[in-house]
Parts: C-alpha cells; structure tokens; sequence
C-alpha cells in the first residue's frame, strides 16, 4: 500500500533532493475549499509510513499569492533545500490573501492524511508574521488536533483564545520588531491566562532581534526538536522548557547546514528556476530573497560558427548527471558551459549546452 502511496506522488511534479532523500511536490485545486500547497516527502516515510509526524508551516505575508515557487523562499522547505533534515511530512500551503483561514488549514492536512497516513498524535504548526496569526488562528480553533505549536512574531484575531491552553505553545516575538509589535503576542498571552491556567505555554521575547530576525528559526536543528518532544499520547500534556533557543542560537541558524549538499532537480510545468537565497531582515516581513543569477554573455569562438554548439532539451526526470552520460562528458564540464552551478535546478524545457 505504501508503495502505491509513493507510486502515485510520482504522478505529481516533484522537486527531488537526491542526496537528502525528500520528494516535493505541488498541488493545486485539489483541496475543496482548501490552499494551494506543497508537500514533502522524506525518503523514510515508505518504512515509517503511519508513524511519520507532520509539520505545517504557515508562512508571511510577502509569501502570499498564486506562485507557489514564492513559499519556497523562506521556511521549512527552503531549510530542507538547504541541507537541514526534518524528518516529517511537511505541509506547506499558500494563502493567496487575507487571514489565514483555520477551515481552509484543516482541509488540506485531512486531504493529505486520507492519502498518506500519517501520526496523527504528532502533527505539528508553525507560522510566522502573518503564518503566526494563522498558528493561533488553526490551534485554537482545532486544538484537539495539534500535538505542539510555534507563533513567531505574530498575534491573534481569534475571539476565543481558551483552546491555545490545550497545545504546548511556544510564542516567540523579538523586541526590536517594527512590522508587528511584540505587544500583539503579550495580548494573546494575557488573553490565555484569562481563560485559566496556562502551564502549556511558553513566551520568549529576544531582545533587539527584528520581525525579519525570527526567519532564522526554520533553520536551526532545536526548533525541530522542540516540536518533535510532544506528542498527544503523552501520558500526561507537558510543554518542554530544557530546549534552549537564544539569539545566538539565531545567529548560528548556517553554520552547521549546507545547500550546496543538495542536487536539487525540479520537473513539472508549473516550477521556475530558484537560486540559492539569503535571509532579509527587512521590516516589512522576513523572506529568503533570491540572489539574482549573473550569467556571462555567450562569445562566439572566433573560428567556428555558433551552429557547432550542441544543446539538449530538460525532459521530465533529466537531472545534470543523467545528461552528463548521456553526451560522454561530465557535470563540472555542464556547469561551466552554461555558467550553473551543480546544484543549480532544471526547468523542463530548459536548453543545456552539452558541448
């Protein structure tokens, strides 16, 4: 059964980390009266199956729209693209505008576990600006489904913040936030402790750290590891408070990860090219913003005419190694006659000069 779960993904545009061992994939209109969004796979899933645990991640406003490519800039996916390794089902839609909508959340995670099963004991949120209201938002709104949640820098439209007592919550804001002041947390928080007691909550303000600051968070391995400790079978319901997250934390966020670990192939129509990308502290919202590509001119040999170049045409499941044995040369040689780098990502339909 597994395997015809990972059969039919096949049948979807995916983005294939070969070294990483994790399938992305895109779905769109698939969802009644749900988002757009992506899906990643790790490759222990087909032996984990039922036990792999669920991450949802709820991005800002700059992510929102029709392009899915833009939710791949910062975040979860971004990380894995990076080199770091969450072994989860990551569930990432995209809001095409407005509020975060908890219905809409809650549709796409039962579309994915009706085809993927999954721990349902240990699905996981986390959101940031706009994602971070949509955190509150879902939690409190289905909290009996939630094992653990983060809010980054965000806050709250909810009318009724008694379910956020339900959920181990870690609320992280930064004091030096300009776009959403760290007072919209310090609201939900009161709003909880009017509703009862709040021993599942934790509430960490860094000081100095901007709104972009907390984009770091989606790339340091205590994160991961904080959501992966709770679990709805707990015995008894605990937030964990021995994982430390510190602004060094943050400022470490690339030193232990590498994306250039990652041989990063995109198939499907709907898939633009994505560069490496760096962390934008701007005010407005955190994103990953690509570097833009710098090509050199092409120069015709002075002695033979352009005509002698050869080129292949990226097809469906072509990655830099298949072409380099398919024309008897090799990928550094690829890399240097198209100025990309190894693991720069294919586009079908993309011309490679082979020679």
């Amino acid at each position: 059964m597994k395997r015809l779960i990972l059969l039919c993904l096949l049948c979807s545009p995916l983005l294939l980390l070969a070294q990483t061992g994790y399938q992305f994939s895109t779905h769109r209109n698939e969802v009644s009266n749900g988002y757009n969004f992506w899906l990643s796979i790790p490759d222990t899933y087909e032996e984990q199956g039922d036990k792999m645990p669920v991450v949802v991640f709820l991005h800002g406003h700059s992510l929102c729209g029709t392009d899915l490519n833009r939710v791949r800039k910062y975040g979860c996916l971004d990380a894995i693209a990076m080199g770091r390794d969450i072994n989860a089902l990551i569930i990432a839609p995209q809001n095409p505008g407005g509020p975060w909508d908890a219905k809409r959340i809650n549709n796409v995670i039962d579309w994915v576990q009706d085809r993927f099963p999954m721990d349902t004991n240990r699905i996981y949120v986390i959101g940031m600006s706009q994602g971070g209201y949509g955190t509150f938002q879902y939690v409190g709104t289905y909290p009996e489904r939630v094992a653990a949640a983060m809010a980054l820098c965000g806050g709250s439209n909810l009318r009724n913040h008694c379910g956020l007592n339900k959920v181990p919550l870690w609320i992280i804001h930064g004091t030096g936030d300009r776009a959403v002041g760290v007072g919209e947390s310090q609201k939900v928080v009161d709003a909880m402790k009017a509703c009862g007691p709040t021993k599942l909550l934790r509430f960490d303000k860094f000081p100095g750290v901007s709104h972009g600051g907390l984009a770091k968070m989606f790339y340091i391995p205590e994160t991961y590891e904080w959501l992966f400790r709770h679990s709805k079978a707990d015995s008894v319901r605990f937030v964990d408070k021995d994982v430390k997250i510190t602004v060094a934390s943050l400022d470490a966020a690339y030193q232990n990860i590498d994306r250039a670990s990652n041989k990063i192939t995109v198939t499907g129509q709907n898939h633009v090219n994505v560069p490496d990308s760096t962390v934008s502290t701007s005010a407005d919202t955190t994103v990953a913003t690509a570097k833009p590509v710098t090509t050199k001119p092409e120069t015709k040999p002075a002695t033979k005419p352009a005509t002698t170049h050869k080129y292949h045409t990226v097809k469906k499941g072509d990655t830099l190694s298949a072409i380099a044995r398919k024309y008897h040369t090799t990928v550094p040689k690829l890399c240097k006659l198209n100025h990309i780098k190894e693991t720069s990502i294919l586009s079908l339909g993309q011309k490679i000069k082979v020679r």
